[in-house]
């Protein structure tokens, strides 16, 4: 269940003040269709996740070299330092014009998003290093969900309420924390 949880959390501190989270206060603001975009939200994390955990997994699976181990420590430091950069609402992350339903413009707004996005990065380094592909896509996305659903139902008001910083920068210690433990671990330190 570690992974589960350490997947959850990590995501939901990850996702404050995130671009995707961002884009899912934005729909809301738009659409004030909460459902439909939960929904929507839903899917795309679920592939996304699912195809990220994949790839971590696969990864790790075929490098399992000290090298690469050290790698995987290496990229939840750098995660550290990325979760401490602010994401801002770009013009391109807005949802086109098309009439495709809000359902559909979620699904498809929120997949391009979140592809390269900390939170889905973190997702494959979680998977490499706990070789979990179904409980950690599953811990991730229930993390986009927490800190997604407040974002839908509140809207903007939810950035005004919840201290973006310091939520930020509880994931960059989580981030960072995991970076040195898989340090420790993969140099024989902590057993």
């Amino acid at each position: 269940m570690e992974p589960y949880f350490v997947s959850t959390l990590l995501v939901a501190l990850a996702e404050m003040g995130d671009r995707t989270q961002l884009l899912a206060i934005m729909l809301a603001s738009r659409y004030r269709k909460p459902i439909p975009i939960l929904l929507g939200i839903f899917v795309a994390t679920i592939a996304n996740h699912s195809l990220a955990s994949l790839v971590g997994f696969y990864l790790s699976g075929l490098l399992q070299a000290v090298w690469f181990k050290y790698f995987v420590a290496a990229s939840f430091i750098a995660m550290a330092i990325w979760a401490l950069i602010p994401d801002k609402e770009d013009d391109d992350d807005k949802p086109s014009r098309l009439h495709m339903g809000v359902f559909v413009t979620t699904v498809v707004s929120f997949f391009l998003v979140e592809m390269g996005d900390k939170t889905q990065v973190a997702t494959a380094a979680l998977a490499a290093r706990y070789h979990e592909v179904l409980i950690v896509a599953a811990g991730t996305t229930t993390g986009m969900m927490i800190a997604n659903i407040p974002a839908v139902f509140l809207g903007h008001a939810v950035t005004r309420v919840l201290p973006i910083r310091a939520l930020q920068i509880a994931a960059a210690l989580l981030y960072l924390g995991l970076g040195l433990w898989a340090i420790a671990t993969t140099a024989g330190w902590i057993h």
